[in-house]
């Protein structure tokens, strides 16, 4: 059905059209939406929504519940429902500011791969950081276990497990495991997110079949390469099951979370934050660093730590205010 057109006659009258709809995509043409009863539609946005640039910006993002307004047969976005939360980073460019990704979240699941791209522990930390500063869940499906061994994933694995991330093996060209993920993601709302080449779309494919076709469709209306994912897009391959792809990440800069705050990003520190000699331990080298000692202890993984202490070094004074940003050593 297509609701754009004008409605056409019914028993009773004309056909109904939603004056609420669910954000799947935002171009720079107009916005696509999904209405409760699973149709698709599109509409532009009242120009008092527009920031001035006349521009989007954070106003409309996927996952939104917007108010819709007909006009002419034609839908207008009139308002936008307040969220119940948003993942965001720092947007690229000199200028400190947010960028929101998407909102109205359940989780985050973080695509990574074990080899081909190798694994980039720097992205997974930070996405898990941002991840709880947004109070989000988050999952890890690490893709192409295929490429490494056992040993090496389940040392991944337990790297995150002190921090209470689930961490799925998966092969997305076997389909090892990608039932468990489908599992998973059921009766959730889930944001996708890896570095460029992990295998993501495959994966989204497995999940979602006939996805890259859908996001061509979408491409092809804005001109943009129709085979790459290159906006954020809600797909809802079945009931309850709500995935939302986003473009490969070559670089992700946190928001929101300075040098000092770091640390309560990192769920394993928690028992122990607090509980230092000095009350304003750096968890670096100072003695009594209750941290330190259940890094010895085994309690908190090492590598988790080391990680800490690089990016809080990254970090400058404020939020956003000197980009924190996976390279290619991450």
């Amino acid at each position: 059905m297509e609701l754009n057109a004008p409605p056409g006659a019914a028993a009773g009258g004309a056909a109904a059209r939603p004056l609420e709809a669910t954000v799947r995509r935002v171009d720079f043409g107009g916005v696509a939406l999904s209405g409760d009863d699973g149709a698709r539609l599109e509409a532009t946005v009242r120009g008092r929504l527009m920031g001035e640039r006349k521009s989007l910006g954070n106003t409309v993002v996927v996952g939104d519940r917007v108010t819709l307004e007909w006009e002419r047969g034609r839908a207008v976005i009139a308002s936008v429902a307040p969220r119940r939360n948003a993942f965001s980073r720092r947007a690229s460019g000199e200028r400190a500011e947010e960028q929101v990704v998407a909102s109205n979240l359940d989780q985050l699941v973080i695509v990574a791969s074990v080899r081909r791209p190798e694994f980039r522990h720097g992205l997974v930390d930070r996405l898990l950081a941002q991840a709880r500063a947004s109070r989000l869940p988050a999952l890890l499906a690490l893709n192409k276990t295929d490429l490494g061994d056992e040993a090496e994933v389940e040392g991944l694995a337990a790297d995150y497990a002190p921090a209470g991330v689930r961490t799925l093996a998966l092969c997305a060209l076997t389909g090892r495991g990608v039932e468990s993920l489908r599992a998973a993601c059921r009766r959730h709302r889930s944001l996708f997110v890896g570095h460029s080449g992990v295998g993501k779309s495959t994966l989204l494919d497995r999940l979602a079949p006939g996805h890259e076709l859908l996001a061509a469709e979408v491409n092809e209306r804005t001109g943009k390469g129709r085979h790459t994912t290159t906006a954020a897009l809600l797909l809802t391959p079945e009931p309850g099951l709500e995935l939302i792809d986003t473009p490969g990440v070559r670089a992700f800069s946190l928001w929101g979370i300075d040098r000092d705050s770091l640390e309560r990003h990192y769920a394993e520190f928690e028992p122990f934050l607090g509980a230092c000699r000095f009350g304003d331990c750096r968890h670096d080298r100072e003695p009594g660093c209750a941290l330190r000692a259940a890094v010895e202890r085994g309690d908190v993984p090492a590598r988790r730590w080391e990680s800490f202490l690089r990016l809080r070094d990254e970090l400058g004074g404020g939020p956003g205010a000197r980009p924190a940003r996976t390279s290619a050593r991450d």
